[in-house]
């Protein structure tokens, strides 16, 4: 479970404009439109060729628990991937994302400042170049960690240095122990 990649994606989901397929079969359906064949469809899903075949037929109706995820999560990421391109350029050029998170935050500062961590919650508002990492970083395949680190970097520009106007000598923020987090465009 990726807790910064799902978050973004999540983020990017709530941009759709119809809602993806429900049923086990209308989902087979449009795996079977997109990967243009019920044998590719079987091999992604890990299934006989058979079974997506009824699937598709509704002569079955209630797959598996762990099938069932496989299914939701292979249509969302394919569902709509005109408008998830659009809200990830809207958001990486001019809206920028909202981070919400209730975590562990701190910082490396010069001697004689309160640099220890503390648990809070913030609302952020990061601006677009910010987006633009992170949903660039989230296409190339970077890990949670790498996600996190310019997630920190991102809070400790726009939070705790405020764009340079403040603290100036901070040098790392560190973020851990995250409760809770979510993206918002």
């Amino acid at each position: 479970m990726s807790l910064f990649g799902d978050g973004l994606d999540a983020a990017v989901q709530k941009a759709f404009t119809r809602p993806a397929p429900k049923s086990a079969g209308a989902q087979m359906r449009y795996l079977v439109k997109q990967l243009k064949g019920t044998r590719a469809v079987a091999q992604m899903l890990r299934v006989s060729q058979r079974t997506v075949e009824r699937y598709v037929k509704n002569q079955i109706k209630r797959p598996r628990p762990d099938l069932a995820a496989r299914l939701e999560r292979e249509v969302k990421a394919r569902w709509q991937p005109q408008v998830r391109a659009r809200a990830r350029q809207k958001a990486a050029t001019t809206d920028g994302i909202v981070i919400d998170t209730r975590a562990r935050l701190g910082y490396t500062a010069p001697i004689g400042s309160t640099d220890q961590d503390r648990i809070r919650h913030l609302t952020v508002a990061l601006p677009p170049h910010y987006a633009a990492r992170l949903f660039d970083a989230r296409q190339a395949g970077a890990t949670d960690q790498q996600l996190q680190s310019i997630a920190a970097e991102a809070l400790k520009d726009v939070y705790f240095q405020d764009g340079g106007r403040r603290a100036g000598s901070l040098e790392e923020v560190r973020f851990t122990d995250i409760e809770h987090l979510e993206f918002g465009l």
